[in-house]
């Protein structure tokens, strides 16, 4: 129970961590993946992948590793640098929505806002030319974060200009 030195937390605020905590577990996949990346340059883990999958009989994990060191191997030293800027870009864009969502910081809502809503087209187009349940999944989560945070957003901003 709250006294009057105590006050109750704020609703919204249960809310805004569970999205902190979504995007911060973005960001430890980002990170795992650059560091998946990093480590299969060295031929020995290459190798010792290989050889795992061709042991393995035809499944998901034996077609899901494949799949990722045939394409993986097809890139170019330059597309791997790309790739590896913008996973760790998009880690650190999490990381300070994450922080500042947990932080209750109104910008970082503001800023949540704008970053998701602006990736959901992408999903979108990549949900309609390659279908998962996982992608459906993200574009739906990113909507409904996208929905909540502009409407306790706006709702907040006509509190305040109404007392003005």
């Amino acid at each position: 129970m709250a006294t009057a030195e105590d006050p109750a937390p704020l609703p919204r605020f249960g809310m805004l961590r569970i999205i902190a905590v979504y995007k911060l577990l973005k960001v430890l996949l980002l990170l795992l993946a650059a560091y998946g990346e990093i480590r299969l340059h060295d031929a020995t883990l290459s190798a010792k992948l290989l050889s795992w999958v061709a042991a393995r009989p035809s499944g998901l994990e034996h077609d899901v590793v494949k799949q990722a060191l045939q394409w993986f191997s097809g890139l170019s030293e330059s597309r791997i640098h790309a790739l590896r800027i913008v996973t760790l870009s998009y880690a650190a864009v999490f990381a300070v929505e994450g922080v500042g969502l947990w932080m209750q910081r109104r910008w970082a809502e503001w800023l949540t806002t704008i970053i998701t809503a602006s990736l959901i087209p992408l999903e979108v187009w990549e949900l309609f030319h390659r279908p998962t349940l996982g992608k459906a999944s993200v574009l739906v989560i990113n909507a409904a974060i996208v929905a909540y945070l502009y409407w306790d957003v706006s709702k907040r901003h006509r509190t305040h200009a109404g007392t003005s």
